[in-house]
């Protein structure tokens, strides 16, 4: 059989087996070793059950991913994240809308701190929810600030999805994270203003809150010296070059699990932190294993060759195939899980993004935020389903309703990062990461 014939077949086959609601990363795996037999025998395809996998998880990087999670679970259980949420409120809770722009500050900071949307989402769900309903907040703008400033954690360093782009394309993980910055301030900044518009034409939709004296606000300040103190050592250490991004991974958790001590956590807590994190790593892990078996089928099948001459034959402008991969991952990124999406998609797209002289990093930017909009997009949208799933009285119609403006917003943010990439690859170039 052709291997393209047969590289295509057994995408499809991929494709049918996650419907069928197969793990992805089994679902990968297995399409992977049956085609691989297929081409050049059954002998090599199961020598690369061991062979790939083992590769793959042998990577020193992805120990990141583990440490990062850990640090996050950590943090959450330390009241970090409420810290963040009381200085951003104390900054801007007295404007009208304060409190849903303190969300947009909360879920940056605590993604600084935690590198995973889902986890940013159904955080502050708990937070500021219940401040925004007390506060008599519209539904809609309470329902659709968190589930869209739940996002930021995908984007702003350190990102989880950035590591594993990073580790699946050998790109430096330090200039994917300064390449993130820049963007993340823009999505934090026009999040804040599309609020600031939004209760200007609605303004029961979101009431200004009590004016927090300046001598108060210092307090909080110094209140918040433990988020301060992690972002600053990681961050700081990161880009100084005085830590490894592993280093700095490990410094960053050892610092959230002292603070979740002095906090009061109990055996329960800390079991419950090391099991949310080894659960989230090993799903990661099987994805990423899986992936390696069938991007060697992929590779061996000369399916990502075909696709970069198929584009090319269309002789269609960049433009219009980036348009073309936007939204293939605008759909991927509303049902699929995002690391699974992009493990499944880069054997392809990586190819036809380098073929066309665009920059890989500059690239792993865009890519995460067409994800991120994806995660709010219907049909699915999965922080819009896990903010359900946090606040039942919240209608998934109601969600949907209050993310429109975003989604708007992210569209114009989006724009913005490819009509002038230098917002993404300027802190990589000043800092001579690339």
């Amino acid at each position: 059989m052709d291997p393209i014939l047969l590289g295509a077949i057994g995408l499809g086959g991929m494709f049918l087996l996650i419907i069928l609601h197969v793990p992805i990363g089994i679902a990968m795996g297995v399409t992977g070793v049956v085609s691989v037999g297929f081409l050049i025998g059954w002998g090599p395809a199961l020598s690369i059950v061991g062979t790939e996998p083992s590769a793959a998880i042998g990577n020193e990087g992805l120990a990141v991913v583990a440490l990062f999670l850990l640090m996050g679970a950590f943090a959450t259980e330390a009241g970090v994240s409420a810290d963040m949420y009381r200085l951003a409120y104390a900054v801007v809770g007295h404007f009208r809308g304060g409190l849903a722009m303190a969300t947009i500050g909360g879920c940056a900071g605590f993604g600084a701190i935690c590198g995973s949307s889902i986890a940013t989402t159904a955080t502050m769900a708990k937070i500021a929810l219940p401040e925004m309903l007390e506060r008599n907040y519209q539904q809609t703008l309470a329902s659709g600030s968190i589930a869209a400033g739940g996002t930021l954690g995908m984007l702003v360093p350190p990102s989880v999805v950035m590591i594993i782009y990073g580790i699946l394309t050998e790109e430096s993980i330090i200039a994917l994270f300064a390449a993130a910055i820049v963007p993340g301030i823009i999505a934090t900044v026009l999040y804040v203003i599309t609020i600031g518009i939004y209760v200007r034409l609605f303004p029961e939709s979101g009431p200004a809150g009590d004016q927090v004296p300046w001598w108060d606000k210092l307090v909080i300040l110094k209140q918040s010296w433990r988020f301060l103190l992690i972002a600053v050592v990681v961050s700081g250490g990161i880009y100084s070059g005085i830590f490894t991004i592993t280093e700095a991974a490990s410094v960053g958790a050892s610092l959230a699990f002292i603070f979740a001590i002095f906090n009061g956590m109990k055996m329960k807590g800390f079991l419950e932190c090391l099991t949310t994190t080894a659960s989230n790593t090993g799903m990661i892990f099987v994805i990423i294993m899986g992936a390696s078996i069938f991007s060697y089928f992929i590779s061996l099948s000369g399916l990502p060759d075909a696709s970069v001459q198929f584009i090319k034959g269309l002789n269609a402008s960049n433009f219009v195939v980036l348009l073309m991969l936007m939204i293939m991952y605008l759909i991927l990124g509303s049902i699929f899980d995002t690391v699974a999406a992009m493990v499944i998609t880069l054997p392809f797209v990586f190819p036809v993004i380098i073929d066309m002289g665009y920059d890989p990093v500059w690239w792993g930017v865009v890519n995460v935020m067409i994800m991120e909009i994806g995660m709010i997009t219907p049909p699915i949208g999965i922080n819009v389903f896990v903010l359900n799933g946090m606040a039942k009285n919240l209608g998934l119609k109601t969600i949907y309703a209050g993310i429109i403006p975003f989604f708007m917003t992210d569209l114009i943010r989006l724009s913005i990062v490819l009509a002038f990439p230098v917002t993404a690859l300027w802190l990589p170039t000043v800092w001579n990461l690339m």
